[in-house]
């Protein structure tokens, strides 16, 4: 059941990845290929000169080389939320197996993609400094990290305040314990602010929305998607067997 499972997941997976990138093809590419002519037009075309052609044009990082890129994070994913489903399905309360889905989509969306972003939103080119490109990628890695470990905890904490407080009640206190403890996390660690003065806002807030859209676009899609694929795996599995002609 769990290899039925993971195929439906990576399936799931790529059919969500190739909604988000219809998504991002239509609402990102566009604020990005401004960013990158606002770029270019800023540095000057003595640095564009100096600099070393790409090894891969424009035109193809921004259709076989995105598409690549969502379609395998988008199946890896959908094999990680498979396993994921496998373990808690019927650990979460009475819920089906659509609403299981569903709220493992709405949790892994919160935890790996909002939060993160609330504190170090995604850049288009142009903004941010190169040199700190190192010291920003451990950072954001570190808060998801710690933000998967924090909804980890949290549910732990669900499940050993369930008993004594009631399933809905133990949910809202697990919930505002990994609010404090994600702000927290946020407030620790170091902020980045790259922007320069000459980049305009509305493109960088147009981009931003455009990116946290891709994500919203992804996870609905794996959530929505799955569930009904593993109701179906799951009604064949514990589905009574026919009875036999006397």
């Amino acid at each position: 059941m769990v290899r039925n499972l993971l195929v439906r997941g990576m399936l799931a997976g790529l059919v969500a990845a190739v909604l988000a990138l219809v998504f991002a093809w239509v609402f990102g590419e566009p604020e990005l290929g401004r960013a990158i002519v606002l770029e270019g037009a800023h540095v000057g075309h003595a640095a564009e000169e100096a600099a070393e052609p790409e090894p891969f044009s424009r035109a193809v990082q921004s259709t076989v080389g995105l598409a690549t890129a969502v379609g395998v994070y988008g199946v890896a994913i959908g094999g990680v939320f498979a396993l994921v489903f496998a373990f808690a399905y019927g650990r979460l309360g009475a819920l089906s197996a659509r609403a299981t889905a569903a709220l493992i989509a709405l949790g892994a969306f919160v935890t790996v993609a909002l939060v993160p972003f609330l504190k170090y939103p995604a850049n288009p080119p142009g903004v941010g400094d190169p040199d700190s490109l190192r010291e920003r990628t451990v950072v954001y890695f570190a808060l998801v990290a710690g933000s998967v470990a924090l909804a980890a905890v949290a549910l732990y904490l669900r499940r050993r305040l369930a008993p004594r407080y009631g399933g809905w009640n133990a949910a809202l206190l697990a919930v505002a314990a990994f609010l404090v403890a994600v702000t927290a996390a946020c407030l620790l660690l170091p902020a980045i602010d790259e922007v320069p003065a000459h980049f305009p806002a509305a493109l960088l807030w147009r981009f931003r929305l455009a990116s946290l859209g891709t994500q919203v676009t992804l996870w609905a899609g794996v959530g929505l998607i799955f569930g009904p694929l593993a109701e179906r795996v799951l009604t064949s599995r514990y589905a009574p067997a026919p009875a036999l002609p006397a």
